[in-house]
């Protein structure tokens, strides 16, 4: 095997044999892998000048790698954390090139040794409960396609599901009967059961027998499809978010895009307001690590930090003295300095 054939064999078998059958990823992340690799190939073709069908193990060496990553940041917009998605699949790459090929060892060493690149704090938008009623609130029940509007919405908000999780969803996902549960399959196909709330079991069991989802041909059916009788898209999703949103909000009222993702962030903050232990909000998120949960919700809960410097005795601090002279506009400055004294 020659030195190109050698690179396109290991990346082969990484994306082909490697995620799915040893790790276990889902089809969209390897997916996702093969855009990154296809990038880099990109880059390295139109940037250093090397021809895809002449690319070596050589060419991924930490001076192309950084390139790269300052590429995707420089010349296609990417924010830091995607850059750093980008640079966890290289390094998924090399520790596996490192297992099947030690003779390479060292190029792969240096491959790992590039670094993530610190990032600013994101920032967890969440709506109010208040703000999430009204939003919820806005489907016409009186019309069949607000009704499934309805259903999904709720949905989304009470499992707290991330958007792939809820598009993914089959009928045999659902038990709308006492205890309602729904079972999500996450990250690294790991599946978890989630609790639905009363109102949203109710109408789930509503939509459902709508909609004929009851028997046993229907169990492996999407829960939920589109106009073109289909599973529904990202951009599907939030085109119906939005939608509600323009009849629930005022132009500027809600200071941040309401995204799918919005929905997940307010049902973790309502349920850490609520005081729901925060390894059970994990489980119910399907965080792998407890820090993950933490950094996203308990840090950067502004409400609950006020909530307790509210708690603080305040008799360290001393009174506002009702003595303190005012300064007037037409008096002096430095008189009214003095009078200080």
């Amino acid at each position: 095997m020659n030195k190109k054939e050698e690179f396109a064999y290991l990346l082969t078998r990484f994306l082909s044999e490697y995620l799915p059958g040893q790790k276990n990823l889902s089809g969209n992340t390897i997916l996702s892998y093969r855009q990154i690799f296809s990038m880099f190939l990109i880059f390295l073709r139109d940037e250093k000048g090397v021809p895809v069908e002449k690319m070596e193990i050589k060419y991924l060496d930490s001076g192309n790698l950084t390139g790269f990553l300052s590429w995707l940041e420089n010349s296609r917009g990417n924010s830091v954390s995607t850059r750093n998605q980008r640079l966890a699949a290289f390094h998924a790459f090399a520790r596996y090139v490192m297992f099947v090929r030690p003779d390479l060892i060292y190029e792969c060493q240096r491959i790992l040794g590039v670094g993530f690149k610190k990032s600013d704090k994101t920032i967890v938008h969440y709506l109010s409960e208040e703000n999430m009623q009204r939003l919820l609130a806005q489907p016409n029940q009186m019309n069949r396609s607000d009704r499934q509007d309805a259903a999904l919405l709720s949905l989304l908000y009470d499992s707290a599901a991330r958007v792939q999780e809820l598009i993914d969803l089959n009928v045999r996902d659902v038990r709308s009967s006492s205890p309602a549960v729904l079972t999500l399959t996450g990250k690294g196909r790991k599946t978890r059961q989630i609790p639905l709330m009363k109102e949203t079991a109710e109408l789930m069991k509503q939509y459902m027998s709508e909609n004929k989802l009851n028997s046993k041909e229907s169990m492996d059916k999407p829960l939920f499809i589109n106009h073109m009788q289909g599973r529904f898209t990202r951009p599907g999703i939030t085109y119906i978010i939005n939608k509600y949103c323009k009849k629930a909000f005022k132009d500027g009222e809600i200071p941040f895009p309401v995204t799918p993702h919005v929905f997940r962030h307010s049902r973790s903050m309502h349920m850490l307001h609520a005081g729901v232990n925060i390894y059970y909000i994990k489980e119910f998120l399907g965080h792998s690590d407890l820090s993950t949960t933490e950094n996203f919700y308990v840090r950067a809960d502004t409400e609950m930090k006020r909530k307790a410097l509210e708690k603080v005795s305040p008799s360290a601090i001393p009174p506002a003295s009702e003595n303190i002279p005012c300064w007037k506009q037409d008096d002096s400055l430095l008189d009214w300095l003095k009078s200080f004294g």
